[in-house]
């Protein structure tokens, strides 16, 4: 069998990296061509992304894969959603792109809740509330601005425009941005009036798979690559690492999946979107997946609260990796204290341990003692975090999930995966790590026609990357622990 190469940029809220996905005899081979920071800037009170150090960053890369000498079909990009990129008259980005934890945020929830209620914004777009999403965060912009406007892009589709793309929006990107109609497929004129766009600002929606142009000349003669072509996949990155859940036909309607990074992203896979109000009151979002799939999740805080405690630590001269905090937490007590790790004082960057203790204070708990006893806090609320978020799956779909599938760098650590599967009493399956970057490269040989469907796809990455189970123990170690994480403030 011939062999074909592709290329996937996946930018995340903490790195990026270029993958290199080499497809042959029904296998995916990955390879890291260049990894790299991705590091928001703060000007004053404001939070922004630095697209010209990620710009640079990634033609690094491709430069990289031109030296590799392989023979490379397509490449597309993909990055987080909810965020937007807006561009001049001139078809040029205007400055700054603001990051989501921003908070001009919330003055925009109070100035779109305003034009249009809460519940109409859901019927209108299946999305669940939260401050960040790109239709508050176009509420708080500068009218002036957001009128000079010729269009907008999310990031995974303004680096494919300027990979060589057409200016398009892929819709697994444009459901994130609360302005999509999932039943319509279409955009919504009472959300994007509410949002005060004009309709010619829009973008064109394209699904996911669409070949949207070649490498530019430009990049062409600077890293030294030949032709490919340019492919909006699933440009939202959750979109992407969903394609990748190895799972099989036979499986549809047993298993949900948790896209775990620096946020926990935890959901089933249907064809229609829920827009009760049952789902509504419980907060859970209807995001389009490949194939015009529905993604019925809840955006839950994941390894972000780790992070900023090790970042936190870090400032303070003492450094530790993952693996280090990880052994440490599992030598403490358990079940000492808990947070609920959604609750909005944890959003914001910035003096993470001392909001976790002072939640812990406030709800009458011990304050964590040591490094090890507060990580094991995060871990053991996580675990009840996810167990909350079955619940909530099971009663809204009337199924019973058999098996959570973790995905994406927060598979790797193994406590938290068998916390989790006890907490559950669930089977858990962890892996791929990679899962973004395998179901970009994924859903390009599905565009290029060397993949058949998503379920070829899908026998393809379980064939190609390893997994671990988890089966559940401990069935009533946690037991009351649950019914006090159930009993804790999750709002402000």
């Amino acid at each position: 069998m011939s062999e074909h190469h592709y290329l996937a940029c996946d930018l995340g809220a903490e790195s990026g990296r270029l993958m290199a996905g080499h497809l042959c005899d029904g296998r995916l081979r990955l390879e890291e061509i260049h990894r790299f920071p991705n590091q928001p800037v703060q000007e004053a009170e404001s939070l922004r992304w630095d697209l010209d150090a990620l710009q640079t960053a990634i033609e690094v890369g491709l430069h990289k894969a031109a030296q590799t000498g392989v023979d490379y079909q397509s490449i597309s990009c993909d990055s987080w959603g909810v965020d937007y990129v807006l561009y001049d008259a001139q078809g040029q980005r205007m400055q700054p792109a603001f990051h989501y934890r921003d908070p001009r945020t919330a003055r925009g929830v109070k100035t779109i809740l305003n034009r249009m209620p809460w519940e109409s914004i859901f019927a209108e777009s299946g999305i669940q509330f939260m401050p960040l999403n790109a239709l508050f965060q176009l509420g708080a912009e500068a009218p002036e601005r957001l009128a000079s406007a010729q269009t907008l892009l999310g990031v995974g589709d303004a680096f494919n425009h300027w990979l060589g793309g057409k200016p398009a929006l892929e819709v697994s990107m444009a459901s994130t941005f609360q302005l999509y109609h999932p039943m319509k497929r279409a955009w919504s004129e009472a959300l994007v009036a509410a949002a005060g766009l004009r309709a010619e600002q829009l973008p064109e929606l394209v699904p996911s798979g669409t070949i949207t142009g070649t490498l530019s000349q430009g990049l062409m003669e600077r890293t030294g690559l030949g032709a490919m072509k340019v492919v909006a996949t699933c440009s939202h990155d959750t979109g992407a690492a969903v394609a990748a859940v190895p799972v099989s036909v036979d499986d549809s309607g047993s298993w949900a999946y948790l896209s775990s990074g620096t946020w926990s992203l935890m959901g089933v896979e249907r064809a229609a979107p829920i827009l009760s109000d049952g789902c509504r009151e419980l907060n859970y979002t209807n995001e389009v997946g490949h194939g015009h799939s529905i993604r019925l999740l809840k955006n839950l805080s994941g390894m972000w609260l780790l992070q900023e405690c090790r970042r936190a630590w870090e400032a303070e001269g003492e450094a530790y990796d993952y693996q280090a905090l990880t052994e440490m937490a599992q030598k403490a007590e358990p079940w000492v204290s808990l947070i609920q790790p959604s609750h909005p004082r944890f959003l914001a960057p910035g003096g993470m341990p001392e909001r976790i203790a002072a939640y812990c204070q406030e709800t009458g708990q011990p304050v964590p003692a040591s490094k090890g006893a507060m990580v094991r806090c995060l871990l053991e609320s996580l675990a009840l975090l996810y167990r909350q978020s079955l619940q909530d799956l099971e009663t809204l779909t009337d199924q019973t999930i058999q098996t959570l599938h973790i995905v994406g760098g927060g598979s790797q650590n193994q406590l938290l995966n068998q916390w989790t599967a006890d907490a559950l009493q669930r089977t858990v399956v962890a892996g791929p790590v990679e899962a973004t970057a395998v179901g970009n490269l994924m859903i390009q040989a599905i565009a290029l026609g060397q993949v058949k469907d998503l379920h070829q796809a899908r026998a393809m990455v379980a064939r190609s990357f390893p997994t671990t189970t988890y089966l559940p123990l401990n069935a009533s170690s946690g037991h009351a622990a649950w019914e006090r994480f159930a009993s804790l403030p999750a709002d402000a």
